[in-house]
């Protein structure tokens, strides 16, 4: 019997390899718990097709990522603290305050994603760093001034 996996089977295989496996193994084990489909011509074009739409969406997500790069690494942001009694900032900027500053601008990024190497308690000209993604990280520069 022809099967296609549809998840990887560690002694078996990767998903999307179509194996030949005894009649017993295929339909008891592999196709009742999910791990693969029987490979009919129906069954191995829609699984190409699927992987054609898979690869298309991540394109398009990549490409969508790269712009938000574009963006955030030429945006000067502007980070404004209330000033405390001696001139320094009353409290840290934190990457929520960052990212509420982006959100003004029209950028909605999760805080979570931003990240600062240091605790920022004076004015100045500052760097985050910021996730996006499939490995793909921008440096956002900003300025913090003081109300």
């Amino acid at each position: 019997m022809k099967v296609l996996l549809v998840k990887d089977v560690k002694s078996l295989g990767k998903a999307g390899e179509i194996k030949e496996v005894k009649d017993g193994y295929g339909k008891n084990f592999l196709v009742a718990k999910g791990f693969a489909k029987v490979a009919t011509d129906e069954v191995i074009e829609e699984w190409k097709r699927e992987q054609e739409r898979k690869r298309a969406e991540e394109a398009a997500e990549l490409e969508r990522i790269g712009r938000l790069k574009e963006r955030l690494e030429s945006k000067s942001l502007v980070v404004s603290k209330k000033l405390g009694a001696n001139g320094s900032l009353f409290g840290a900027v934190t990457n929520h305050d960052i990212a509420e500053a982006l959100k003004k601008d029209g950028i909605d990024i999760d805080k979570k994603l931003i990240h600062l190497d240091h605790a920022i308690k004076a004015t100045g000209i500052y760097e985050a760093d910021v996730k996006l993604g499939h490995g793909i990280h921008a440096k956002l520069k900003f300025e913090v001034v003081g109300e």
